[in-house]
């Protein structure tokens, strides 16, 4: 059966798209037509411009496109919304953000003083992971899908978390958080380690674990936080396996799969932009060492 009987609006979610358009229209009048209203702006960079607008796209096509609705339907496609909001948008918006609109955000001193607790390594690192691992407890999974306020809290809290994670990786400013290049190793493989109970308990499970993918009453329920209820009403549905012919455990399986798929590529990736640093950086030390060698200062 096509997804298309749920109809335009759970399809392409044009109020989401909306408020995504103005967000971004609101982004470039403030890093170029009103930057000069702020103290200490910079010119915005092509870097930061194209990472901001990715981040958006991005996330429109997980959470507004007949993706998120595929998300309610098979649990494969949830998962890759998850790998998608937490490990790749975070830092796209990081990067996308000038470093001046961060401190502008930091002015108020107890905005300062949260945001340096939180996006400490150590507390950025168990709040992240340990706030993931315990969303994907199947009792609390159910409980959190079936209501709409509940599920978007926890997302949003999910996707703040997420930003503080990846914050001491990878942001540029001078008197935050930082991580030195074998510290940002240490943090990636503990991230890594900290997942990996929650991907584990999904692939090896022999039986379904979430009601709201395997229970036609608990998903119809699940169904409404993205359907109108008046579009539910008219249809006449058994469950999950009426739009796919995988079984719900392999379902599951592959969404567990996916998940550290996608986690071990960024993951590997980053690292990778962690040693290339690092290399470039003990070249240039280098350098500067063998012209300090060939033209010696004079003693005066």
């Amino acid at each position: 059966m096509s997804i298309s009987i749920f109809g335009f609006r759970a399809l392409w979610s044009p109020i989401f798209l909306a408020v995504l358009v103005l967000t971004l229209v609101g982004y470039f009048l403030i890093t170029m037509k009103y930057r000069q209203k702020f103290s200490r702006s910079e010119q915005l960079t092509k870097g930061q411009a194209i990472n901001f607008s990715l981040a958006i796209i991005l996330l429109y096509i997980i959470k507004g496109s007949p993706i998120d609705l595929m998300g309610h339907l098979m649990f494969y496609a949830h998962m890759t919304q998850m790998a998608v909001l937490c490990l790749i948008i975070p830092q796209l918006f990081i990067l996308g953000i000038p470093p001046w609109i961060w401190r502008t955000l930091q002015n108020k001193n107890f905005i300062k003083k949260v945001f340096f607790v939180l996006s400490n390594p150590v507390i950025a690192l168990i709040l992240f992971n340990g706030v993931f691992s315990i969303y994907h407890i199947p009792l609390i999974f159910d409980f959190v899908k079936t209501n709409m306020w509940l599920h978007a809290g926890y997302t949003s809290i999910l996707f703040v978390l997420a930003i503080f994670f990846w914050w001491p990786l990878i942001n540029r400013l001078e008197d935050q958080h930082t991580l030195s290049g074998l510290k940002k190793v240490g943090y990636i493989f503990a991230g890594g380690a900290l997942l990996l109970p929650a991907c584990g308990l999904i692939i090896f499970a022999d039986v379904p674990l979430y009601a709201t993918f395997s229970d036609p009453n608990a998903w119809a329920k699940a169904l409404e936080l993205c359907v109108p209820g008046t579009t539910l009403a008219g249809l006449t549905l058994s469950g999950p396996e009426v739009f796919s012919s995988m079984s719900l455990i392999y379902d599951q399986q592959l969404g567990g799969i996916i998940m550290k798929i996608i986690q071990e590529i960024v993951y590997g990736f980053v690292l990778a932009r962690v040693f290339f640093s690092w290399y470039k950086k003990e070249q240039e030390e280098t350098e500067v060492e063998q012209q300090h060698r060939l033209n010696p200062q004079p003693i005066e």
